[in-house]
């Protein structure tokens, strides 16, 4: 039953185990199980390290401006909320509908990823009938509590955190020769050195990679949306804010690292990291190496729960930054509804309605519906980042304009302004070069720079939209609610 008077509110359920995990979990996925095989092929292996870990620095930047602000007012609005209070409230309203679409249409993506991975081990098999099943596991798992949400990661995240684990470890054990495999010939010095290695095809190569390497760490920011139902936000964010960098550090920096010195950049086995052939996921073709026969099983296996993990924090993220945007009038009222559980119901059916795109792989051949959802709604994820930065500057240079006591900021982001400023001078580069060829000079497509695109061009129309329709103006800094925060 949904209660008409807002007398129940989202449950603070979520423990410290849980953000710890939806931070971690969010950073590791398809990108680094599948595409760092890609980034390798094409810039070498010391070309994709250094992509990877610039990459890895700004999102390191954008995670500490968000957890200052997340965790001085935990909200699962999040950058619907920051952006009206810190900037313009057509900044929050564009931010929080670009987001609500993002999330709503990565869920119907993975839901057809899902679908082509099930082929591997059922070929047979409609891969609409494995979309549906998945599609009413999620809806039911964001149906009930918070509490089965937080849970549910918490497994998810830490099956991808054991196979990353394990997978150095081994790969170590590989290029020191502690570990021999089943060729016991690893020539580590030669995928390193020979060839154009490390660095292929020089920085334009690198910068290409650099566009790969920045989508596969989408995901990390929603620790802001959990936030909101933390059981203590104020101490469980700044902590698993801190543990960030490192994770970063250890997951896909020694990631690469391995792969580069097991595999050659020159293998055509790296280039096939598509979800409909697990068996050439970078991390199979060392395991492989090593021995392990049964790895492709395995990777398939880690790979999935990692796609529903996806989905099932994008059904989650959605629904609750819709739900935050209905209590705030930014969206409809009967979104800003929950049930005695907790759960914005409302919310969560609107955006599975949306997420039912993914049937359309029973019309369509598969491979093409995910890939036009997927060029659709990745520009989205950048916008968001960029609008956390942009939130960040203007809310500690009102704390400074305000004379604001510092001391009462449950954590304080490093590095300011070096870190918000050098995230946009980044995300800016990254935004524009999403059409590397188009950058590059080597070809126009209509239909690619379209859909490229789109997510950045909704962004506009709501913004203008919004504030045409509205009148709103940019908030002054001395004038900006520093009370304002959520209980």
């Amino acid at each position: 039953m949904v209660n008409s008077n807002n007398e129940h509110k989202l449950h603070r359920k979520l423990r410290a185990r849980h953000m710890a995990m939806i931070a971690v979990g969010g950073s590791i996925g398809t990108g680094l199980f599948l595409s760092s095989g890609a980034t390798i092929s094409q810039a070498g292996p010391g070309g994709a390290l250094v992509a990877y870990a610039l990459i890895g620095l700004m999102v390191y930047f954008i995670m500490t401006s968000l957890g200052e602000l997340s965790a001085f007012n935990p909200t699962s609005g999040s950058f619907a909320t920051f952006g009206s209070l810190y900037v313009d409230e057509a900044f929050g309203f564009a931010q929080g509908w670009n987001y609500w679409y993002n999330w709503s249409i990565t869920l119907a993506v993975e839901l057809v990823a899902a679908a082509l991975i099930m082929g591997y081990w059922f070929p047979d098999v409609p891969g609409w009938i494995w979309s549906g099943i998945f599609y009413l596991l999620i809806l039911g798992i964001n149906l009930f509590s918070v509490k089965g949400f937080g849970e549910t990661e918490f497994w998810f995240a830490l099956i991808k955190v054991i196979t990353v684990v394990v997978f150095i470890i081994i790969g170590l054990l590989m290029i020191f020769k502690i570990m021999n495999g089943h060729t016991g010939d690893f020539q580590v010095l030669e995928n390193l050195t020979g060839g154009e290695a490390p660095f292929v095809g020089g920085i334009p190569a690198m910068m290409g990679v650099v566009m790969i390497a920045a989508f596969s760490f989408q995901g990390t920011e929603l620790i802001g949306v959990a936030a909101g139902e933390s059981e203590n936000p104020e101490k469980s964010i700044p902590r698993a804010t801190r543990q960030i960098f490192w994770r970063i550090l250890l997951f896909y920096v020694f990631a690469i690292i391995v792969i580069g010195c097991l595999i050659n950049y020159q293998d055509p086995n790296l280039l096939k990291n598509d979800e409909s052939d697990i068996s050439f996921s970078p991390f199979t073709l060392v395991f492989k190496q090593s021995g392990l026969g049964f790895a492709a099983a395995v990777m398939n296996a880690v790979i999935l729960t990692s796609v529903l993990s996806a989905g099932n924090s994008g059904l989650f993220a959605s629904s609750r930054i819709l739900f935050e945007m209905g209590k705030n009038g930014l969206a409809p009222k009967i979104f800003g509804r929950v049930t005695k559980a907790g759960v914005p119901l409302a919310a969560v059916l609107c955006t599975a309605v949306v997420a039912a795109l993914c049937f359309l792989t029973s019309l369509f051949e598969t491979s093409d519906v995910y890939l036009y959802l997927l060029n659709a709604s990745g520009m989205c994820g950048f916008v968001t980042w960029i609008g956390i930065s942009i939130c960040h500057f203007r809310f500690r240079k009102a704390i400074k304009v305000q004379n604001f006591d510092r001391t009462q900021l449950p954590y304080l982001a490093k590095y300011f302004p070096f870190g918000p400023i050098l995230s946009l001078i980044m995300l800016t580069f990254v935004v524009l070069g999403q059409d590397w060829d188009l950058v590059t000079g080597r070809g126009f497509d209509v239909g690619t720079f379209v859909s490229t695109y789109l997510g950045l061009a909704l962004f506009f129309v709501l913004y203008i939209g919004y504030k045409f329709t509205k009148g709103t103006k940019l908030i002054p800094l001395d004038k900006i609610d520093l009370t304002q925060r959520a209980k």
